[in-house]
């Protein structure tokens, strides 16, 4: 997937990018299938609910084969590269699981005012990609963003330890009042396979889900080599510290793990 003129002069006025159809259903399906898999796991880097719902598992691309081909998809690696210019490293990886019924917020924030606070991240030269892996609505917690809010810089934020189960930077709600005055609120909704990608500094959030509908959705967070993190302080498999330059997978990268496993059943 390669990025037209337009689509980098859209990036840079509103912060994001949405592409409802990016990957296929059967690649869609395998990681589904996967993620499931993977969150019925008691493993370190998966993260819980209060109510012990999954909410993130981390560094899913070290331990799962599927994940590791996601992580290394051209259809993901290229159109950041061509926005930063250079090779990129894998900041941080994680599948997040808005739960039917439990799935809890996520207040409104920045990533990169955490990648600069708790990582030492020089500059705002790293984004999220992710990937749909349930279809996401407007009643199932969609992500939420204020378009143009990254023309702002890096924020003044508050540590909430006690919102929900995951520690995050968060912005106040006088700053959220006037960021929507200017540009408003826009949630992308899409079926599996729709990919998005926004701007480390672009302020989001999202609402719980009390809705049966379950909305898992990937996040690559693609930092550009020469961004690196300088001070973490969170560990490797949430800020990890392996700079190399990623590869690209082959475009069939996904699919030939699909018939990979038919065969050994």
């Amino acid at each position: 997937m390669q990025l037209s003129q337009a689509d980098i002069g859209t990036f840079e006025r509103d912060g994001f990018l949405f592409f409802p159809d990016v990957f296929t259903a059967a690649e869609v399906a395998l990681l589904a299938e996967e993620a499931g898999r993977i969150f019925e796991r008691d493993r370190k880097e998966i993260w819980r609910e209060k109510s012990g719902a999954p909410r993130t598992a981390f560094a899913a691309h070290t331990y799962n084969e599927g994940f590791r081909r996601l992580g290394a998809h051209p259809r993901l690696i290229r159109p950041v590269e061509q926005v930063f210019g250079e090779k990129l490293y894998m900041h941080q990886f994680k599948i997040n699981a808005k739960a039917a019924f439990d799935g809890d917020v996520w207040q409104w924030h920045q990533d990169y005012g955490t990648w600069l606070r708790d990582d030492g991240m020089p500059e705002p030269r790293a984004m999220n990609i992710s990937v749909f892996l349930d279809e996401v609505m407007p009643i199932n917690g969609p992500l939420m963003l204020i378009p143009k809010s990254h023309r702002h810089g890096t924020l003044a934020a508050g540590h909430d330890l006690e919102t929900t189960s995951y520690p995050l930077w968060t912005l106040e709600k006088d700053v959220v009042t006037r960021l929507v005055a200017e540009g408003g609120i826009t949630a992308p909704t899409g079926k599996p396979g729709a990919v998005l990608m926004f701007h480390g500094n672009l302020v989001h959030g999202s609402a719980g889900n009390i809705t049966p509908y379950p909305r898992k959705i990937v996040y690559l967070t693609l930092n550009a080599i020469s961004n690196y993190i300088r001070k973490p302080t969170r560990p490797e498999w949430i800020a990890h510290r392996d700079f190399s330059p990623i590869e690209p997978a082959p475009d069939d990268a996904l699919l030939q793990y699909a018939r990979t496993r038919r065969a050994a059943a």
